[in-house]
């Protein structure tokens, strides 16, 4: 019996050293970074700036897989699944980790048992109309959605997303009727946008910019509580008579349940370190993007904060659940 006892605790220190050199040792292979939107949208266009200097901090490639679908369910239920080792993260917009709680009957994963990395950005949103929009100024376009009411529809990524939020959170505070139309991902929305195919959509500022300049679809108004310096003469919509509507979204790393504190602990700090450097710091002001970073800590406090305010929104909106 002794014996058996001793053996058993031989074992179990053999097994405890083995997954504490694992963890020293991180990353010693690729690791996969599942992004939960197509190709081309905010999300993935972070990740990618984030995972090429990741390669760099840690040496090992992070590897991008694109798995979008069903509001960014279909890349959390993988990631979820996966083993708790480091290897396969999830790079995602808020509503994986916060309101699709809420917005869904039923879920495969549970959102908050997710352990969160680090914020990789945050952005501010704007009101984004097509390019022959009859409005051309935001208070326009206020005078013109009351006249028109039920007429109108505006696009999101998908359901639960900021964009579709944002926009209900309009039709509460304003009683108007925009008719929603849901895309798989940020790139489709501002196609059919552009197409003409869809009138509005309220969209991060990255992606709206480039159309904006280039006069494919035009930027009415923020829903910043501050104008945007790059946008001095573009209201806010605070300014048109909304008193606090107030909307911005980020884009941030999760690990699967119950990954090890020295892994995240490792990743957190790789992400902040990538967030320091010069170039990345560019890119992202081009963007109209700001850095993330912080600890584990503040990402799950802001997470927390998200799920119960726009998670109010959907109740009060009456949001059927999908």
């Amino acid at each position: 019996m002794k014996r058996t006892l001793a053996s058993i605790a031989t074992l179990a220190t053999l097994l405890a050293a083995t997954a504490a050199n694992a963890q020293s040792d991180y990353p010693n292979k690729p690791v996969r970074v599942v992004v939960t939107v197509p190709a081309g949208g905010g999300v993935d266009t972070v990740t990618r700036i984030v995972t090429e200097r990741l390669r760099t901090v840690l040496g090992q490639p992070f590897v991008v897989e694109n798995r979008g679908g069903a509001g960014g369910n279909i890349a959390a239920d993988f990631v979820y699944q996966a083993a708790p080792d480091g290897y396969t993260l999830m790079a995602s917009q808020p509503s994986p980790i916060t309101t699709n709680v809420v917005l869904y009957k039923s879920l495969t994963f549970d959102p908050t048992a997710f352990e969160p990395v680090a914020i990789m950005s945050s952005a501010p949103n704007v009101l984004l109309v097509k390019g022959d929009f009859p409005a051309k100024t935001a208070q326009e376009f206020m005078a013109y959605v009351k006249a028109n009411p039920g007429k109108l529809n505006y696009a999101s990524q998908g359901p639960g997303t900021t964009s579709h939020l944002t926009a209900e959170l309009f039709n509460k505070m304003t009683g108007a009727k925009l008719q929603h139309v849901p895309y798989k991902g940020t790139a489709p929305a501002l196609n059919d946008l552009v197409a003409g195919h869809v009138d509005l959509i309220f969209m991060q500022y990255e992606a709206a910019i480039k159309l904006h300049e280039g006069g494919r679809a035009r930027i009415l108004a923020t829903t910043t509580e501050k104008r945007i310096p790059a946008l001095p003469d573009i209201p806010t919509m605070g300014e048109l008579g909304l008193k606090d509507f107030i909307s911005d979204t980020w884009n941030a790393i999760s690990a699967p349940p119950k990954t090890p504190a020295p892994i995240v602990a490792k990743l957190n700090a790789a992400v902040n370190d990538v967030l320091k450097m010069p170039e990345v710091q560019e890119q992202y002001k081009k963007m109209g993007l700001q850095a993330g970073g912080g600890t584990p800590q503040d990402m799950a406090k802001i997470v927390k904060g998200d799920t119960a305010r726009w998670g109010e929104v959907i109740k009060e909106a009456n949001i059927p659940q999908l």
